[in-house]
């Protein structure tokens, strides 16, 4: 047994060091942007090519980027052809039972596997994981194992990813949700309580929040009650997208009051030495008026569905038989879970900190287990895993993100970061902007305010939005449609627009 012990464990570490001497001889992948040597006095196209030329994986990364996008597109009619054919397997069970009288291997499965692969292709969530193995399987074929270990391994920074899964689990616990319904319940009261003083507060209130406890906490609390207090009422859909897309624009912008919340802005603050005057100064102010008018705007125009919104929520208050209050949290659980979160927050870019204290949080939650809801991580994993899966492609696609923000002048730079962010994460497009030389600060200005005003214009386009995607997509019959969700955010985008580049 020692000897069969010992000859496992050398060919692990043959097996490990192998590995490690296979990632340390990859060589430079991907190709800093800086060794290409080519400026701006060339053009786009003849840059692009010159790039693709010196580098001919570019292309492949690039094509199997634009794959991904396209999937999720098609993610609603992968869940419709899943529930086909699990409808054609319930049918089929429920007609076995000549199959059971004969004992033969002809009974079908309780589960269709087909069905339930067709599933995880629907999930949005799933879509660029999925696709992240096709990503590393030609990166392997073309470069070798070695560049596959080293890209993953030491140059994609997975910490957002593993940030957004903690935080957005801790700002969905009972207590949490508690305080932050209690706070906005405060400012609906002015409204007498009403659907349109839910909606109201929760949509200008969290988003700005956001500021302090960061965009994936807010948009966490601000879907959970959206939720609670709008979406389980059945608006219409277009009602339905509208608040969405809203959501998510208000949630990318709320987060500029600070230098430190909101990712698209911590990628250039420390380069570019922007601090919370700065912000709020340039940015904050500015958000705020955006928010406030494009959410009165929405407000206005779907006046007449909140008061039936309204009416129907005292039908269902009325129709209900009365049930017991729910148990009050004792404040001491609530202080301890919002240390938690300040932590979190405090120590955001260091994943062995802020997992090592979501571990120790486990512990407390099972240990006042009485005072807790149900704590359901997979939501916030399958968030963590579509960013995991971004980053991982987005890191792959500046070879030409960044000649196209070099070669752009401060308008046309601001309505180019707002399209480039709706096909690429918006905190991408800042971090490439701080490699471009030669950025005067109306550039520097104007990519950010870009890459703010388009994060909601579709669910890869900020960080947060898959989880409110996430939260809320059970409330769209067919799943959250890109183009649904893109009409909705419209308007909100092009006010913020306006409120950052006329103000």
């Amino acid at each position: 047994m020692k000897r069969f012990i010992a000859l496992i464990s050398a060919g692990w570490l043959t097996v490990t060091g192998s590995v490690h001497a296979a990632a340390a001889a990859a060589g430079d992948f991907p190709k800093a942007l800086a060794s290409y040597g080519d400026g701006p006095e060339k053009g786009l196209l003849e840059t692009l090519i010159g790039r693709v030329q010196a580098e001919p994986f570019n292309a492949v990364a690039t094509a199997i980027f634009v794959l991904a996008i396209i999937h999720t597109f098609l993610a609603s009619k992968f869940r419709h052809m899943a529930h086909e054919i699990e409808e054609a397997h319930a049918a089929k069970i429920a007609n076995r039972k000549r199959a059971e009288d004969n004992n033969d291997d002809g009974r079908p499965d309780e589960v269709s596997f087909k069905g339930q692969i067709l599933h995880f292709f629907g999930e949005v969530e799933a879509v660029f994981g999925i696709w992240v193995i096709v990503l590393m399987a030609a990166l392997g074929f073309s470069k070798g194992w070695g560049t596959v270990v080293d890209y993953v391994g030491h140059r994609v920074n997975f910490t957002e990813p593993m940030f957004v899964v903690v935080i957005m689990a801790l700002a969905s616990t009972r207590p949490v949700l508690r305080v932050a319904e209690q706070c906005l319940r405060a400012v609906a009261s002015l409204g007498k309580g009403s659907v349109a003083a839910w909606w109201l507060a929760i949509l200008v209130i969290a988003p700005i929040l956001g500021s302090f406890i960061t965009e994936p906490a807010a948009m966490t609390i601000a879907a959970l009650l959206l939720a609670r207090q709008f979406y389980e009422l059945k608006p219409s859909p277009k009602f339905a997208y509208a608040t969405l897309g809203l959501l998510f624009v208000n949630v990318s912008v709320g987060g500029t009051l600070t230098h430190f919340a909101a990712p698209p802005v911590l990628m250039v603050a420390a380069t570019w030495k922007w601090d919370m005057a700065y912000m709020f100064t340039h940015f904050g102010w500015k958000a705020v008026a955006g928010i406030v008018v494009a959410t009165a705007l929405y407000g206005v125009y779907f006046r007449k569905e909140l008061a039936g919104l309204n009416e129907a929520k005292r039908a269902a208050e009325a129709g209900k038989a009365k049930v017991a209050a729910e148990a009050p949290v004792p404040a001491w659980i609530t202080i301890v879970q919002l240390g938690f979160m300040g932590f979190t927050v405090f120590v955001a870019h260091y994943p062995a900190l802020f997992v090592g204290g979501f571990l120790f949080f486990l512990a407390f939650s099972q240990a006042t287990a009485h005072h807790q809801g149900k704590l359901d991580l997979k939501p916030s994993l399958l968030v963590g895993f579509f960013l995991a899966g971004l980053v991982v492609h987005g890191g792959l696609q500046g070879w030409w993100i960044e000649p196209v923000l070099s070669r752009l002048g401060e308008m046309p730079l601001f309505l180019g970061a707002t399209v480039l962010t709706a096909v690429n994460d918006n905190a991408a497009i800042t971090y490439l902007a701080t490699l471009v030389p030669g950025f005067t600060d109306e550039l520097k200005y104007a990519v950010v305010a870009g890459a703010v005003t388009g994060g909601g214009l579709t669910v890869i386009a900020n960080a947060p939005n898959p989880a409110g995607q996430s939260i809320l997509q059970r409330y769209f019959p067919s799943g959250v449609s890109p183009i649904g969700l893109l009409v909705g955010a419209l308007i909100p985008t092009v006010i913020m627009g306006l409120a950052f580049m006329a103000l």
